[in-house]
Formats: structure tokens, sequence, C-alpha cells
């Protein structure tokens, strides 16, 4: 399975100023693709993308759909779902396909880093870090990888909001084990910095604690949740 073809997956909105940099950063061989998804933006994403892709698509707004329609565009063996704002470690591709041998895991993620020198920043990782390994959910922002053969059977991303990596994180436990590894992904510190490190953080927590434990409607609690470009 070492040389599986892996299809990253790029949903995007209104990512023009970070999206070049985004890009730039895989170094794409025959056994890798590159799918940007864009989810309507009204700047010069969808222009940008298509200089480092011609696998470029405008899809339904929406997380979720946007990375659907990407996986149905695919040809690899290996899904790769991948934030804007997210930066691989360098082997990312050989760790993933190292990590899929192991048929008896269903899905991976990649431990966090962001991107800043401030001391808080440490704590945020420590703790987004601790939750994975106590919960084996794969959030967002932290690279989510998986076989394409997994990904279909269980239906994708379900038709939602918000919480889309929580709940597929949850079907995927059924199917097998989740990891996560290291090197971690490094993720821009862009939406604590414009909305401050503490409330972020407490949004943003509870947010998902009021998903994933009082059930609480991604529908209801979208309006909570802020996008930072």
């Amino acid at each position: 399975m070492s040389q599986d073809k892996i299809t990253i997956i790029v949903p995007v909105l209104n990512e023009e100023g970070l999206l070049p940099d985004s890009l730039r950063q895989f170094k794409l061989t025959s056994y890798e693709e590159l799918i940007v998804v864009d989810g309507g933006s009204t700047d010069n994403t969808v222009s940008i993308a298509r200089e480092f892709t011609d696998k470029v698509f405008v899809a339904k707004t929406g997380r979720a759909s946007v990375m659907n329609f990407g996986a149905q565009q695919s040809t690899g063996k290996i899904l790769l779902f991948l934030h804007a704002d997210c930066v691989l470690p360098e082997k990312g591709f050989q760790m993933i396909r190292e990590t899929l041998r192991d048929r008896s895991i269903a899905a991976g993620g990649f431990f966090l880093s962001i991107d800043h020198p401030k001391a808080g920043f440490r704590i945020i990782e420590s703790a987004a870090n601790l939750r994975a390994r106590s919960t084996s959910l794969i959030y967002g922002d932290q690279g989510m990888f998986l076989r394409k053969s997994v990904f279909d059977h269980i239906g994708g991303f379900a038709d939602m909001p918000l919480m889309e990596d929580i709940e597929i994180s949850g079907r995927l436990k059924k199917q097998g084990n989740i990891v996560f590894v290291q090197p971690p992904v490094k993720v821009s510190p862009r939406r604590w910095l414009r909305e401050g490190i503490i409330f972020t953080t407490i949004r943003d927590w509870t947010i998902a604690f009021s998903y994933k434990f009082l059930g609480i409607s991604p529908d209801r609690l979208i309006k909570y949740y802020k996008d930072i470009r």
C-alpha cells in the first residue's frame, strides 16, 4: 500500500490571502492529486487555486457538502481532508501511507501545532492533543485521512452546517481504530488572534461539548460559530 494514490481535498471559501502558500506546500508526484473545492467564494480564491491544480470545483455551500463533492471527484485510494490554513509535516504523505497499511485502522489525523510562539497556544495544543487521544475524535484542522473505500462505505460526511468532523468520527470508530500521528500538522493562529485566545477556545469547546454530549443540533449551534478568514 506504500504507493497508493492520495487525494488531497482542500475545501475553501474566500481564502485568497492564505491560499498561495497553502497550496505551494504540496510537492506532488504521480501518486498524489490535489482537489480544491470552493463553497462560493466572492474573491480570487478560485483563480488562485487553478494556478496549482486543474482539479478546481465550485460546489454547494457548506463544508460537508464541499468535501463530499471533492471525494466524488477523487481518483485516489486514500483521501486526505486538509483545511486551507493547515500545513502538513514534511513527510506527511509517507506517514499517511504507513499508518493505513494497518487494516485495523479506519482513519487517522495529525496531532496539532499552532503556528505562533505565544505560550498560551502551547496550552491549547496540549489540551487539543489530550482530547484527541482520549476521545478519538478527529477535528477538521487535524488533517483527517482514510481509505476512500471506508469513506464511501459509511456514506461520507453528514449534510450538516457544523460538527461534521465529530459526527463522522463517531461512525468511523465503528469501522476500526482511529489514530493520531506525529509530527503534528501546523495550523494558522488567525482565529484565536482575531477573536481572542480565551474567548475562541472556550466558545469552540462549548460548541463541541454541546453537540457531542448534550445533543444540541448543529443548526442551533451554528449561530455561535464565526468563520474567520
